[in-house]
């Protein structure tokens, strides 16, 4: 089995692990639109994202993907995925430990993909029913390879994220997330900033704007792409 392979069953594996529950018991959100990107390619898609949630006793699953798609009529404009998932366990009320995979999937970036799997401790500085604010970080390791010349990239990395959500008014919340990844090879940074608006009940809409940044490219490739996102909002609680 090649490499490529075994390091995508590997984050598969890590991130179906925490999909034990019974699908009846998660809850989540999920939204589609369009989407408008900058950066190495520079185009009007379709988007979607979907997030799903899991709590049993101290135990918390969550998993998420995230998918863009363009064409125009002839050739494909733009195409990333991305799959993520993290399992965790309550220490206390603030603290807990963590266990997350990662896995990307961008045709016009450097890297043909990116793969990481990192575990460490989280600390909930805010924890209430308005507003939700926390830190997590922890060593990792991951495989990357480039798409112009096949090379692999591969190390031990420094995960750190950072969540912020606000509820504004009873129809309006604000969310926030940062996610970097740090290795000797490359340092990969995230951020997702996003306006979630109650129209009717469960259904909503959603603004997004996110950036991402990745520290050393080969000549041509531009370090940062940037998407902003507007799609319909469905969310159960």
């Amino acid at each position: 089995m090649s490499t490529i392979r075994v390091s995508q069953l590997c984050i598969a594996l890590a991130l179906c692990g925490a999909a034990t529950p019974a699908l009846a018991d998660w809850t989540g959100k999920g939204d589609v639109g369009a989407s408008f990107a900058t950066g190495n390619s520079e185009n009007q898609a379709a988007s979607a994202n979907l997030e799903l949630k899991n709590k049993v006793d101290k135990w918390q699953h969550t998993f998420g993907f995230a998918g863009n798609y363009g064409s125009d009529g002839s050739s494909t404009t733009a195409q990333r995925w991305e799959l993520r998932g993290q399992t965790q366990y309550e220490l206390n009320e603030r603290a807990y430990a963590f266990g997350a995979g990662r896995y990307e999937d961008d045709r016009f970036s450097q890297y043909d993909y990116q793969a990481s799997l990192a575990g460490g401790l989280g600390y909930k500085i805010i924890d209430t029913e308005r507003t939700k604010f926390w830190v997590q970080g922890g060593p990792g390791y991951r495989y990357a390879e480039i798409r112009d010349t096949g090379e692999s990239e591969d190390g031990v990395i420094f995960r750190g994220d950072i969540g912020f959500e606000h509820q504004l008014t009873e129809t309006t919340k604000i969310v926030d997330r940062f996610l970097v990844e740090t290795g000797s090879d490359n340092t990969y940074m995230q951020n997702d900033l996003g306006l979630e608006i109650t129209i009717s009940g469960a259904l909503g809409l959603r603004v997004g704007y996110q950036v991402r940044h990745n520290s050393d490219v080969l000549p041509g490739i531009e370090n940062t792409d940037t998407l902003t996102t507007i799609g319909l909002l469905y969310e159960t609680k």
